[in-house]
């Protein structure tokens, strides 16, 4: 049993902030909720199911996991494939309930109450969903597309191939399943974006060629090019996923394309500082309570996680495992910090109330992206 008694500021702290969103009495959440973690088995087409600090069991039969993704909305779990699969699972029974083929390839997808929305990559299409995978709309766009968002009434997504980026807005004004029609489209925006983030009312989206990054403000559709301050730039080893920058309460926190920097924005993009890390970082991972954020990297720093105060935007802690992490997720309910360490075929645990490594979780096949499911007991 894992931290069987739950202690300490930052335990509260993350609860809090977690229940206080949902609605709900932050202790009454701490003491009344089970989390259970999907993590990806990418070579197994299998996600592994860990509960109470053990790997109980796993859910086979959900295709190339090479870079499989799992969302929670409401009861309902979802899985998209790398070979174009989206899979409806049940994350308290573990049974998948339904599948759809939207296309050969696709990495990206989102969803709200009413539908799910598939980035494909092969089709050359984004796919609308019911919540049951019944296609409603397609879009084809010539292109593969990526970092699909969305805002309000808006579905926004980049064109790769196209150097563009698409806001298709719900006629039905999210009343009911929707009914999409291309609201408004940018233009050169950069050389390939590649992945995307919402913050507040704006699309941020990242490239691989390009050395800035794009703004679009969602309220007033206009758009912007922010600029990367960088010394001399380094080979790209593996592109970051700009779905995992970081926002605390003050500062948006990006992985720089090709160089061993974290780079510090204000919320209205006002560059701030360039943080000096290790390796080239991939993923930025902010905690609940916003003061701390883990840092994945690529490269011969592979097995390394740095842990960045927010506040001082300095390093205070390094660990280093035997293999290559792929994947962090922090606790909303238990001060932990779970890493994929993904050639020993473990997940490993951070106490982050005291930063040491508190566990070990094996018997879990090549484990990438780690995705916690939040139940009420």
């Amino acid at each position: 049993m894992i931290n069987k008694i739950l202690v300490g500021a930052s335990l509260v702290a993350s609860v809090f902030i977690s229940a206080q969103a949902k609605g709900v009495n932050p202790i009454f959440a701490m003491l009344n909720t089970n989390e259970k973690i999907f993590v990806v088995e990418r070579e197994n087409s299998s996600l592994a199911v860990i509960e109470q600090g053990m790997t109980r069991s796993r859910i086979p039969g959900m295709h190339n996991m090479n870079h499989g993704v799992v969302k929670f909305e409401g009861k309902d779990g979802y899985v998209i494939s790398r070979d174009g699969y989206v899979i409806k699972f049940d994350p308290s029974s573990e049974k998948i309930l339904k599948e759809r083929k939207t296309s050969e390839s696709a990495i990206g997808f989102t969803i709200n109450k009413n539908y799910l929305a598939v980035a494909n990559y092969a089709k050359k299409s984004v796919d609308i969903l019911d919540r049951d995978l019944n296609p409603l709309q397609s879009f084809e766009t010539g292109s593969k597309n990526v970092g699909i968002k969305i805002y309000k009434d808006y579905l926004i997504f980049s064109q790769m191939n196209n150097d563009k980026i698409t806001v298709l807005k719900d006629k039905n004004g999210g009343k009911g399943l929707p009914n999409f029609v291309i609201h408004k489209e940018f233009e050169n925006v950069g050389v390939m974006p590649f992945d995307a983030m919402i913050k507040n009312n704006h699309f941020i989206t990242g490239f691989f060629k390009s050395d800035f990054y794009g703004v679009v403000d969602l309220d007033t559709m206009t758009y912007s090019k922010i600029d990367i301050l960088l010394d001399d730039r380094k080979p790209v080893l593996k592109v970051p996923h700009f779905g995992f920058w970081s926002i605390s309460d003050g500062n948006v926190f990006i992985p720089a394309v090709g160089n061993n920097k974290v780079l510090v924005y204000t919320s209205d993009f006002k560059f701030v500082k360039n943080i000096e890390t290790e390796g080239l970082p991939v993923f930025t991972a902010l905690s609940p309570d916003k003061k701390y954020m883990a840092v994945t990297f690529s490269g011969d720093k592979f097995p390394v996680i740095q842990i960045i105060d927010t506040k001082t935007l300095e390093i205070i802690k390094r660990f280093e495992f035997d293999g290559k992490v792929l994947h962090v997720r922090w606790s909303n309910i238990r001060p932990n910090l779970y890493v994929s360490v993904n050639d020993t075929n473990k997940v490993a645990v951070i106490n982050t109330k005291e930063w040491y490594l508190s566990r070990e979780m094996f018997n879990i096949k090549k484990p990438s992206g780690i995705f916690i499911y939040e139940e009420a007991k």
